[in-house]
């Protein structure tokens, strides 16, 4: 019984994150994630279509539908699993966590936006791949400014 009450806290890192500014940043991370995933499934007729190779072969062997949502979730959990444990190791002091975060923010807009939003708009706008992913990341950097960044952050809790 102890050994469990020991494994349950350390599970808990990995699958809830700290506080509500890290559960944001996880929400808008994946809200880029489902958009490429809809929009794949929507316009997406045969596994043939599709530019990763990985979720080609998921999509060849499963079916589209199958495939695809396979693939979204066995490619994207750790992403998730790594943000949550993320916000309960690091702990910065307010003035380095300010600069910090918002470096971590311009990487991952641009990971999000080429990998997700760039990918999500090729099926239906023909414009160049940075063009897109030039788009999609300060789409991303203004929301998270918006919505995610508080205006008073609490780094310490």
């Amino acid at each position: 019984m102890e050994k469990k009450l020991e494994i349950l806290p350390s599970l808990k890192c990995f699958f809830l994150p700290r506080n509500n500014h890290w559960l944001k940043r996880i929400f808008l991370v994946f809200v880029f994630i489902f958009f490429d995933y809809l929009v794949t499934l929507v316009f997406c007729q045969a596994p043939c279509e599709e530019a990763n190779l990985y979720a080609r072969g998921f999509m060849e062997s499963l079916g589209v539908p199958l495939g695809l949502t396979l693939f979204v979730l066995v490619a994207n959990v750790p992403i998730y699993m790594s943000l949550s444990l993320d916000s309960h190791i690091v702990r910065l002091p307010f003035k380095m966590a300010v600069v910090t975060e918002t470096f971590v923010d311009a990487v991952f807009g641009w990971f999000v936006a080429g990998l997700h939003f760039s990918g999500g708009t090729s099926w239906f706008w023909y414009a160049p791949d940075l063009a897109r992913q030039c788009l999609g990341m300060v789409l991303y950097l203004v929301i998270a400014f918006l919505l995610v960044k508080p205006y008073k952050p609490h780094y310490g809790d």
